[in-house]
């Protein structure tokens, strides 16, 4: 079973930066795609961030240019960068681990959540 686990999250004021990361407990070479999603009070859970086992990232068109994903295959861990964090960024942070498969649905993974907190 593949556990996620994140971290990182906590309360900043607005303009602030937080490092999210999430650690794997086996090699993040085995998904193809790994990111960062996350939920407001009220609303869907929407795609963040992701990379994949090339490196090729996708960003909302929220977060572009104040957030970076990567990824240190030592570590099997992603990483969140986030600058210029604004108010509406408040949500809770999932990651989310992705197998893609020939035949059939995809595995996907998540982790437990991290809340994000940006005050004004």
């Amino acid at each position: 079973q593949v556990q996620l686990v994140e971290s990182g999250g906590g309360l900043v004021q607005a303009g602030g930066s937080l490092r999210l990361s999430c650690a794997a407990s086996r090699s993040i070479f085995s998904f193809n795609t790994m990111g960062w999603y996350r939920q407001a009070p009220g609303k869907q859970r929407e795609l963040v961030a992701a990379i994949t086992t090339g490196g090729y990232t996708n960003y909302a068109d929220s977060v572009k240019g104040r957030f970076t994903i990567s990824r240190d295959n030592t570590k099997n861990t992603v990483h969140l960068q986030m600058n210029s964090l604004k108010p509406e960024d408040t949500a809770v942070y999932y990651c989310r681990a992705t197998i893609v498969i020939a035949v059939g649905p995809n595995k996907d993974y998540w982790g437990q959540g991290t809340q994000v907190t940006v005050s004004s």
